[in-house]
């Protein structure tokens, strides 16, 4: 995998060291058959990533704090979803953290059921039908 070392930094900075989650759910062996994300600031350092799975879902969504309010979120996900839709892609999945669901319904994902827990943080299943 491509630049592994910078999003595997950033992923643990965002979701091991800020929110707790545990190493072995993080890295969760699924990467090698992933495509990968990568944003960078000004100065080409690394402030962001995503994930997108072949089963159409978005994940790993992670801006380093420093880089956040700057607009990197919303175009990381502007861009898994416009790879899903080059992919063929019918309907992106993913599981959003309770306080970012305005964050991807902004982005035109849809809410699914209730709320639940993942890596002991509460979650909300999102769906977005792709324009081909």
């Amino acid at each position: 995998m491509q630049h592994a070392a910078e999003l595997l930094a950033v992923r643990r900075a965002v979701f091991i060291d800020e929110q707790g989650v545990p190493e072995a759910v993080e890295v969760d062996g699924r990467d090698a058959g992933a495509w990968h994300l990568l944003a960078r600031d000004a100065a080409g350092l690394p402030v962001g990533c995503a994930r997108l799975l072949p089963d159409a879902h978005i994940g790993r969504m992670a801006v380093l704090r420093g880089a956040r309010g700057q607009g990197v979120g919303r175009r990381l996900l502007e861009a898994a979803v416009q790879l899903g839709q080059r992919l063929g892609m019918a309907q992106l999945h993913l599981h959003a953290q309770v306080q970012a669901r305005g964050f991807y319904e902004a982005a035109g994902f849809i809410a699914e059921g209730d709320a639940f827990l993942e890596a002991g943080i509460a979650h909300v299943a999102m769906h977005l039908t792709v324009r081909h």
